[in-house]
């Protein structure tokens, strides 16, 4: 036991930057010392590059903020200078600038505030990756090879008149025998300067092909629904070919838990987006994850799986499967996590065309009272018919209410006070929301860690001995009861639900429930709300129509 924990605080170090597909911006609440602040990071598709970062500080009178990267495997000792965020004229309290990011990988972003109440510091997770190429516009392209052309010219020529001109007095002109030194050592140099042009267009491509070669692209993984005595079983298999050129050898043996689990599965059937489940697959080896369906419907679905690396790497495995329909003759069905859940609803664009039972609920929209599978019901706060725009920061804000209208309290779900997965109608966006935005608590905390860390590179653990050791740990959590599980993920987290002094706003015990987010362009989206109430897990399902910011 005393090796599992060891290893375990080896795990803290980790820290995880919410998975996401087609959302590469950052959105965290919280505070920084006595000041409440949003931050909103945009990061770059190309390594190096710069991020941009704007800072809400919505009180406290913050009036300097700075910011530096720091980088996972170097930590706080390799960091940078701070740069200064320049305050946003006519807008108060909001701070804007960038940070240059010139390692690919886990790293994040250190703020520290200074005002009327002291100074403040806040830790944002970033994931850095290298994700599109820039290419040249065409007639800069043709403008710098004229320019070229003409300065080797020059060049051609300056060096045959170098070794003949320059020994002629007035008057005199060039021998025949000077004549063809002019010319052979202009050849000379044009053969000269021709090779160092292909040498350099050698090292230029062969640079840009091992760029193209580390290009970040996701895990491929494949799923699967096979049959296990009767029931559907769900298995999501990642593909190990070319391994080692994507991530390195070991990769998979280095995943950690998030919330407790090891992968946080999604399934949402399209084209209607009308039944969804959150499952917790278990992990069978270092490459295959399996869990038993739910009573979904058949149909085709989307398919979101979530995984973590030590290093805070954090991806999502994404495929879509055809589930059949189940055996009729079976009655009850087998979970695999205890905290599975699903629920039916209606679908996009065709309200109220779905019978009602235990599991299905009915689709809400901002403003609108929509009721829970026990009769409890949710009021996403806002105007009815409300529009969102793309790119702004908003806080989703859902108060809950028992069946006799009083405020709901709420038990923490997965060590949270809940959880939302964003997906827009084509499946093109995916994002697993928590109160504190786009990133869990445990990031924040392991960064602090990792920089209070003087180590300036971190060194793993034995891959086997690691992986063994997680699977212990994932284990113990799933043999807990409920209650001690969620305290325990609670203070691994760092989390308080009942406290004043928790760094993070909308982490507060009571009946609202708020997720900082920003819709990342135009489209019908849907959103599923999970909480919890008198040990049951429930589900809300509401749509939000998202337009092109207004310049």
């Amino acid at each position: 036991m005393k090796k599992v924990l060891l290893l375990w605080g080896l795990v803290l170090f980790a820290w995880s930057v919410q998975a996401h597909v087609g959302s590469s911006g950052v959105v965290l609440q919280g505070k920084a010392g006595e000041y409440r602040i949003l931050v909103n990071i945009q990061p770059p598709d190309v390594i190096p590059g710069t991020a941009n970062v704007t800072v809400y500080v919505e009180n406290g009178g913050a009036t300097r903020v700075q910011a530096r990267p720091i980088y996972f495997r170097s930590g706080d000792e390799g960091a940078p200078t701070y740069d200064m965020l320049e305050a946003v004229p006519g807008q108060l309290g909001q701070f804007q600038g960038i940070v240059w990011l010139m390692e690919g990988g886990s790293s994040s972003v250190q703020l520290v505030l200074e005002g009327a109440k002291g100074k403040g510091e806040f830790v944002v997770p970033v994931v850095a990756v290298s994700t599109a190429e820039r290419d040249m516009p065409a007639g800069l392209g043709w403008m710098l090879t004229a320019l070229g052309l003409l300065l080797l010219v020059l060049l051609v020529t300056v060096i045959g008149a170098s070794v003949s001109d320059g020994v002629l007095r007035a008057g005199q002109s060039l021998t025949t025998p000077q004549k063809r030194k002019r010319y052979r050592n202009m050849g000379i140099a044009l053969v000269a300067c021709l090779l160092i042009l292909y040498g350099g267009g050698s090292w230029w491509d062969s640079w840009a092909a091992t760029y193209k070669r580390y290009l970040y692209k996701s895990l491929d993984a494949h799923g699967s629904v096979v049959d296990r005595d009767g029931q559907r079983l769900f298995q999501f298999k990642i593909d190990t070919t070319d391994f080692n050129s994507k991530r390195g050898s070991g990769y998979l043996s280095y995943l950690v838990p998030d919330h407790g689990k090891l992968m946080h599965l999604f399934l949402v059937r399209t084209p209607g987006l009308d039944a969804f489940a959150h499952l917790h697959p278990e992990r069978t080896d270092s490459t295959t994850y399996q869990s038993y369906l739910p009573n979904l419907p058949p149909g085709k679905y989307l398919v979101y799986g979530d995984i973590f690396s030590y290093s805070g790497f954090t991806e999502t495995l994404t495929d879509t499967i055809d589930i059949p329909e189940l055996a009729s003759n079976h009655t009850e069905i087998k979970k695999t996590d205890p905290e599975d859940t699903y629920v039916v609803t209606d679908p996009l664009n065709k309200p109220k065309q779905v019978p009602l039972d235990e599991n299905v609920v009915v689709c809400g929209q901002p403003g609108t009272r929509t009721t829970l599978q026990d009769d409890s019901y949710v009021v996403w706060e806002g105007k009815a018919n409300q529009v969102f725009e793309a790119g702004k920061p908003l806080s989703l804000n859902f108060a809950v209410f028992t069946p006799e209208s009083k405020p709901a309290i709420l038990q923490p779900y997965l060590g949270m006070a809940g959880h939302a997965a964003v997906v827009r109608s084509d499946g093109s966006v995916y994002v697993h929301l928590h109160p504190i935005g786009t990133v869990p608590m445990a990031a924040e905390l392991s960064l602090k860690n990792r920089i209070a860390d003087t180590a300036r590179v971190f060194k793993r653990a034995d891959s086997k001995i690691f992986r063994d050791s997680i699977d212990r740990h994932v284990a113990m959590l799933k043999q807990m009861p409920e209650a001690e599980r969620e305290s325990y993920l609670m203070q691994e987290m760092g989390m308080d639900l009942g406290a004043d002094s928790t760094a993070h706003a909308g982490m507060e015990h009571g009946s609202v429930v708020s997720f900082p987010y920003a819709f990342p362009k135009a489209g019908q989206y849907r959103i599923f709300l999970q909480i919890k109430r008198n040990g049951r897990v429930l589900t809300g399902v509401f749509d939000a129509r998202v337009t092109d910011p207004v310049l």
